[in-house]
């Protein structure tokens, strides 16, 4: 078992099985700005750029915006954009994202791309703490009015954006948290941090708020949810009411 290499950030996985997934499949589909800006990403970042979704997880996304339908998205947390301008590329035309980050440097390394794309038109980008914008849409007459939101931000703070996502997201819509396998640290005891010395030790002060999170949804009546082994971990949830 290995960790993937920066430039990819899956899960932990075989090497050979990680690298058939992008070079077979992942790869050749990929969108050319897409590509352009994961690439300009890597190479500005460096080992920030794992902060955006790796290319199968962002067409799995793609994917199922179209099947829900989706018109009416969030994304919390944006970086230099690559799942954001992925969600864009998937809507229809007329479609709307609200995304939300305090670093507008990084956003601004990716627009060019997005631009390029021809879909800046359906992204509204708020430079702003985003409980603060959260709040201002619970506010603002913007409940439940949200098809689907995409959440990739501080884990410690993933309960509380539960509690306001909730209330944004459209009965039976979709929010989707990111990270939630933390580099597979979730499934690890802390004890085995020096057998697994190939994880940062960032990513083990953090996983126990990866692991009571993940720990709330399983046990949460309000939704219907899948952990899935794609990327960093993927969980989806389904408001039910």
């Amino acid at each position: 078992m290995a960790v993937s290499s920066l430039n990819n950030k899956s899960l932990i996985v075989h090497g050979p099985i990680l690298e058939y997934i992008l070079e077979e499949n992942a790869y050749p589909k990929e969108h050319e700005q897409l590509k352009e800006l994961r690439e300009i990403t890597v190479k500005k970042y460096e080992k920030k750029s794992v902060m955006n979704v790796p290319v199968d997880e962002a067409q799995f996304l793609s994917m199922l915006l179209k099947i829900m339908n989706a018109k009416k998205t969030m994304e919390i947390g944006v970086f230099t954009g690559y799942s954001l301008l992925a969600t864009a590329l998937a809507l229809p035309d007329d479609g709307q994202i609200t995304a939300i980050d305090l670093d507008i440097e990084a956003y601004e390394t990716g627009l060019p791309f997005i631009q390029k794309a021809g879909v800046e038109h359906k992204i509204n980008f708020i430079q702003s703490d985003a409980f603060v914008v959260l709040n201002d849409l619970i506010n603002g007459e913007e409940k439940s009015s949200f098809d689907f939101i995409f959440v990739d931000a501080q884990k410690e703070d993933y309960m509380k954006f539960h509690e306001k996502v909730m209330e944004l997201v459209k009965m039976g819509g979709i929010i989707a948290y990111d990270n939630t396998l933390w580099l597979g640290s979730v499934a690890y005891k802390q004890h085995e941090y020096e057998k697994h010395s190939e994880m940062p030790e960032s990513v083990w002060r953090n996983r126990d708020y990866v692991i009571q999170f993940n720990s709330f949804l399983a046990s949460n009546p309000q939704i219907e949810s899948s952990l899935l082994s794609i990327g960093d971990g993927l969980t989806l949830c389904r408001r039910l009411y």
